[in-house]
């Protein structure tokens, strides 16, 4: 099927059942509800044909180019059906799911994650590590057919719902830095593993503390070569950076849009909305840039960076534009757009950390782009 051929079919699709598709909001809309209603719209999408197109048939895919899954995701969250740093779990995961994993064990689990059947986690970040991923703690030790996994992760989005796990651990010395990290594929139901929910500041628990304490996880699941863990963290983290952007960007040119068509007259001022749309379509122009390279088969790298430092200055410029067009609806209304506007705005202020701050992300640049010292 051409790109054409899948965009219109879909919008018809879409024309036909956004109103099943569609979800609630309000304050009074609990995250379960926000997580289960992601697994229907996968579910649907999947049986229906649209969320196989883009993936390879050796995981339940029907083939064809990247951009027919980019185009999905970018429908959906266009119409208001999804919320995209949740979707976009799968365009994070699958990739390197299906790259670096036994090719029988990709065949078994990627289609389930496809049709929402599971929810997987990326289990990456540590409490003491910081954004230097090449200094985690959480250890896998060899135990004949299994290793052994000890330690803890935090900032896990959606791991108290996760049937399956990403996992980077220590498997070398300390000294060993990126040298010395085994990437591993866990079930979340293994005796040992303790989750915690951490309540953000916009009111969801999207993020978890994960603890491991003695977890068996059977060598068959180790993803690429034993200390070769740093191989698919790089294959991993652009991914982050590309489709899943593209995504936020049709999310935030919705919002803007909405802005626009409600937003009391005068409450704009046209320098600052000027300035924000060029700031919006600007973003948009390069993660579509972005999604052409990987269309192509071209491996995404430190590039990346830049479509990720636009997302965190455009995200805060459209929740800003909205606080000083409408601050009482922010502040005080407790209407379901109102609760939208606030738990976006709120949620925003994370956008220059979530996913690689925007401190690294302008030194990854620096070194690997610009060659502006060595790089690290």
């Amino acid at each position: 099927m051409e790109l054409r051929e899948f965009r219109a079919g879909l919008d018809a699709w879409l024309d036909e059942h956004e109103h099943e598709l569609s979800p609630e909001f309000g304050p009074d809309v609990a995250f379960d509800q926000e997580v289960e209603h992601l697994s229907l719209v996968k579910r649907m999408t999947y049986d229906a044909g649209w969320m196989r197109w883009g993936w390879p048939e050796r995981v339940g895919g029907l083939g064809g180019s990247t951009l027919m899954r980019a185009y999905l995701g970018e429908a959906l969250a266009s119409r208001d059906l999804i919320e995209p740093g949740i979707y976009s779990m799968t365009e994070v995961l699958a990739p390197t799911m299906i790259e670096f994993a036994r090719p029988e064990l990709a065949a078994e689990t990627v289609p389930r994650l496809l049709r929402g059947d599971e929810t997987w986690c990326q289990g990456f970040s540590e409490p003491s590590t910081g954004s230097n991923l090449g200094s985690l703690a959480c250890r896998a030790r060899r135990d004949g057919d299994s290793w052994r996994v000890t330690g803890q992760k935090v900032w896990t989005s959606l791991a108290q719902y996760a049937h399956r796990c990403v996992l980077l651990t220590r498997t070398g010395t300390p000294e060993s830095g990126s040298r010395g990290i085994t990437a591993l594929f866990v079930d979340m139901d293994s005796p040992g593993i303790t989750v915690r929910p951490i309540r953000a500041m916009h009111g969801r628990d999207e993020f978890c503390e994960v603890f491991f304490d003695d977890v068996r996880v059977p060598t068959d699941r180790t993803l690429g070569e034993v200390d070769g863990g740093w191989a698919v963290a790089m294959d991993l983290l652009p991914y982050e950076r590309s489709t899943s952007l593209w995504h936020r960007s049709a999310y935030l040119r919705q919002r803007l849009g909405h802005l626009l068509a409600t937003a009391p007259d005068g409450a704009l001022d046209p320098a600052d909305l000027g300035e924000v749309v060029q700031m919006a379509f600007a973003f948009h122009a390069r993660s579509r840039g972005t999604q052409h390279r990987m269309a192509r088969g071209e491996r995404l790298g430190a590039e990346t960076s830049v479509d990720k430092v636009l997302l965190a200055t455009t995200e805060q410029a459209v929740f800003d534009l909205a606080a000083d067009a409408v601050p009482a609806a922010l502040a005080v209304g407790d209407d379901a757009d109102a609760d939208r506007w606030r738990t976006g705005f709120l949620y925003s202020r994370a956008a220059t950390i979530y996913g690689g701050s925007a401190e690294i992300q302008r030194d990854i640049i620096a070194r690997r782009l610009l060659d502006l010292g060595t790089d690290r």
